[in-house]
């Protein structure tokens, strides 16, 4: 994401941001802004949430320079609320330093009664409004989601919601129906590689093929690229890969990214046995033709299953170098021996 003292929107972005900002006496009490994952869609909320509360109304953009744009900048603005999956403590270390912390993946019924208060309030600024930013929405539970929607059915005066979702059909379809969709363009495949060279990544190509045409996960993730491409190198080796010694490698950033790289893999496995051109690593595909020659495809479908149902786990308390380790050890299986003369 960008800096908060540098956060605008992308040039993908510009149009929709014009259409947004047409006509601002008959705003919606509630956006839903949805789309692909790294496309953008939460830094695009963030900046809109902050030219709304510019009190430099003379530009449809946020000035920078006043008090308003100073407070969201820093975090304190008293007009707005970011409402996302918290963070709790475990452990009893002696000080916040040694205290662990598990992510939480969804937002609790309190985090939204709690914004009863906020709701409540006169906006800070004479005629002013309030801002509420839910990301991801995707993370509200039932009961938060149904504590959400008696807001949106009973909108405070002057409170705007923002919604930004990557799968909007895990939303309540009643809150779906309360708010303006707002479909956040895909950038093609030139807007990407021209942003991404302006930002100075290398391989922008290879890598935004590899994120799915995602510049953002292009720009941020270069070193999990970096990192995968070490492991590519032992996928390759096929039936003579060693699992003990990638199953740590794969999982080195985090047990989630391990698995989807191993998909994303398998997955280009199965289209060059199709026929078909590989979608993420084109750089690889000799290679991976050679390997898809003595592929068993239902060895390779078995795996697949596996390996999907380890993705729902991804994120539980498993040892998941142990399984993953044995996942590669029947990768190393799916090919078909050959023929001793």
């Amino acid at each position: 994401m960008l800096n908060k003292k540098d956060l605008n929107y992308y040039p993908w972005q510009n149009q929709l941001w014009h259409k947004l900002n047409a006509n601002t006496q008959q705003r919606p009490h509630a956006y839903l802004m949805h789309g692909p994952a790294g496309i953008g869609k939460f830094d695009f909320a963030r900046y809109f949430s902050k030219s709304l509360l510019c009190t430099e109304q003379g530009s449809s953009t946020a000035c920078g320079l006043c008090a308003s744009c100073n407070w969201f900048n820093e975090d304190s603005h008293p007009d707005f609320k970011l409402i996302s999956p918290e963070q709790e403590d475990e452990g009893e270390g002696d000080t916040v330093a040694l205290k662990k912390t598990k992510k939480k993946t969804q937002i609790s019924v309190t985090q939204i009664r709690d914004l009863t208060d906020f709701t409540g309030l006169s906006s800070h600024r004479s005629g002013g409004m309030r801002l509420i930013l839910i990301y991801p929405a995707e993370a509200l539970n039932n009961a938060s989601a149904n504590a959400l929607l008696k807001m949106l059915e009973e909108p405070a005066q002057g409170v705007v919601f923002l919604l930004v979702t990557h799968q909007i059909q895990r939303l309540l379809p009643t809150i779906v129906s309360r708010c303006q969709k707002v479909n956040m363009p895909l950038p093609s495949t030139a807007e990407s590689l021209s942003w991404l060279a302006e930002q100075g990544i290398s391989n922008a190509e290879q890598q935004l093929q590899y994120f799915a045409g995602s510049p953002l996960k292009a720009m941020s993730d270069t070193l999990l690229f970096s990192q995968a491409n070490d492991f590519l190198q032992m996928l390759i080796k096929g039936e003579q890969l060693s699992a003990h010694i990638a199953a740590p490698a794969l999982m080195a950033h985090s047990a989630e990214t391990g698995i989807v790289a191993l998909q994303k893999w398998l997955y280009d496995l199965v289209l060059i046995k199709q026929a078909k051109e590989v979608r993420y690593h084109s750089a690889h595909a000799d290679a991976m033709k050679v390997l898809a020659a003595k592929v068993n495809l239902d060895k390779l479908m078995q795996l697949e299953k596996k390996l999907n149902e380890l993705r729902k786990l991804a994120l539980h308390p498993l040892n998941h170098e142990l399984q993953m380790e044995s996942l590669l050890v029947g990768y190393t299986r799916i090919f078909y021996k050959p023929k001793s003369l």
